[in-house]
C-alpha cells in the first residue's frame, strides 16, 4: 500500500497501539548483569518508540494477510496457518534487503486489525498477519543482535536436560 492518507490512517492507529502497549506496564524480565540483552533494551525501546512517531513516513505498507480466522482455532491450528506465511514473509523481508530496501516486523496495528481491514477493503474472512513498512535504509553498520549462546534455550530429550 502506497497511499499517503492510508499510511497516515494506519501510522496514526500503530501510535494509538503503540501508547496502549507502553501503558499496559508490562515488566520486562529482570536481566541479569552480563546478560547481552540488558544493553539492548533500551535500544529496543527507542527504535520502537521512533517507528511509532514516523511509520506513516515509509512510502510503502505490506500486510501480509491469510485466508482464514483462526483466533478461535485450537493451537495446533493457529501455529500452522502461521507456519505458512510466516517463511513466505521472511523471505520477502530478505529479498527486500538484497535490494537495498528495509523492512521490520511490526504487529502492532493488529490492535485495530478491523479498521484497518475496513480502511483498505480487506474482507472479513482474511487475518493480517503483520505490518512491514517498507523504505531505502541508510547506513551499512548493521551486525548481529548479541544473544545468549544458544546452549542456554536447547534441551536434550526433556525440558531442561542439558548435555
Amino acid at each position: 500500500m502506497t497511499d499517503a492518507a492510508k499510511r497516515k490512517a494506519i501510522g496514526d492507529l500503530y501510535a494509538k497501539g503503540f501508547q496502549m502497549y507502553r501503558n499496559m506496564n508490562l515488566d520486562p524480565p529482570q536481566l541479569r548483569e552480563g546478560d547481552p540483552r540488558r544493553d539492548q533494551t533500551l535500544r529496543i525501546i527507542d527504535s520502537a518508540s521512533y517507528l511509532a512517531e514516523r511509520l506513516h513516513e515509509a512510502p510503502v505498507h505490506i500486510i501480509p494477510c491469510v485466508e482464514g480466522r483462526i483466533e478461535n482455532a485450537p493451537v495446533i491450528g493457529q501455529a500452522s496457518v502461521y507456519g505458512s506465511i510466516l517463511p513466505s514473509v521472511w523471505s520477502l523481508m530478505l529479498a527486500l534487503r538484497s535490494r537495498g530496501l528495509g523492512s521490520a516486523w511490526t504487529t502492532l496495528h493488529l490492535i485495530f486489525e478491523r479498521e484497518v481491514a475496513q480502511l483498505l477493503g480487506i474482507p472479513d474472512k482474511f487475518t493480517q498477519t503483520a505490518l512491514l513498512p517498507v523504505a531505502y535504509f541508510t547506513g551499512t553498520d548493521f551486525k548481529p543482535a548479541k544473544r545468549l549462546p544458544i546452549e542456554t534455550f536447547v534441551s536434550y530429550d526433556n525440558w531442561g536436560n542439558k548435555r
